[in-house]
């Protein structure tokens, strides 16, 4: 079988419902890489909340945060590294008029870096629980352009925000909203998606786009399954991602849907 590039989105995907990897998922990822295969972790999570995973899963190879904002290789000096970053201005101009906008919380982030004008709400465990005092975000700690931009709005205020962000940035940036009970939106640098990190990746490798295998459950792995030659939607991914995707797998995340998937298609079984 020609070497594969697979990437894989980490929440719903790679990780149960108590966000963590099974055994199985670690041995099945583990050999996969030793029959010569590329495994990518392609994330909208900072690095901050992946790096145990890919140490986990004992990978060397390119990871891709913030849904490809960074693409870079962990604990080592890659000149294939990228990242793209907002304008600090924008982050200042948001803080700035953070009541017109009913914002609780902005938190700016890059690879080693956050940054919040406040503490997040109990239930969004995605972010520090604690701020020391050179985290606050102010005109003087926010030093280089952030990767990412996190906006904690007020209840049903999604669309509002994101126009108004739109219609003031909309040359610069992109805005996502994360869905589920919160009100999060998250902007980046206008164009980045899943997509682009995976071709970057697979550019790196002389890997051919028919050759990526990719996973993914969520609306922010749509342009990353459909440009990938084979896109594998997990049995608990939203309909519209089951709609684009080229397979579904047999079990879900919480029943090791990917490593099961990925063993069998790869005849990685012993």
């Amino acid at each position: 079988m020609s070497q594969k590039l697979i990437t894989i989105d980490l929440d719903g995907t790679t990780l149960n419902n108590q966000n963590k990897v099974s055994q199985k998922t670690v041995a099945v990822i583990k050999a996969a890489g030793a029959a010569g295969h590329i495994v990518s972790i392609v994330t909208g999570r900072p690095y901050r909340i992946s790096a145990a995973i890919y140490d986990q899963l004992q990978l060397k190879t390119p990871l891709a945060n913030f849904n490809g904002a960074l693409t870079h290789i962990p604990h080592q000096h890659w000149s294939g590294e990228y990242k793209r970053t907002i304008n600090k201005a924008i982050v200042l101009d948001m803080l700035e008029n953070q009541q017109k906008l009913q914002l609780k919380m902005i938190a700016a982030e890059g690879k080693h870096t956050y940054l919040a004008n406040h503490l997040p709400p109990a239930d969004l465990n995605f972010f520090p629980a604690t701020l020391r005092e050179d985290q606050l975000l102010s005109k003087s700690s926010l030093v280089h352009n952030p990767t990412s931009l996190i906006l904690f709005v007020a209840p049903h205020q999604e669309q509002v925000v994101r126009n108004t962000v739109l219609h003031h940035y909309g040359q610069q940036v992109d805005v996502g909203v994360w869905g589920g009970p919160n009100s999060v939106l998250e902007i980046v640098s206008k164009g980045i998606q899943k997509a682009k990190a995976v071709a970057y990746i697979a550019k790196q490798y002389h890997i051919d786009r028919r050759n990526i295998i990719a996973f993914g459950d969520e609306h922010n792995d749509a342009e990353m399954l459909e440009y990938a030659g084979r896109g594998v939607a997990m049995q608990n991914a939203t309909p519209t991602i089951k709609s684009i995707a080229n397979d579904v797998t047999e079990f879900d995340n919480d029943h090791d849907g990917l490593a099961k998937y990925l063993e069998s298609y790869l005849q990685l079984a012993k």
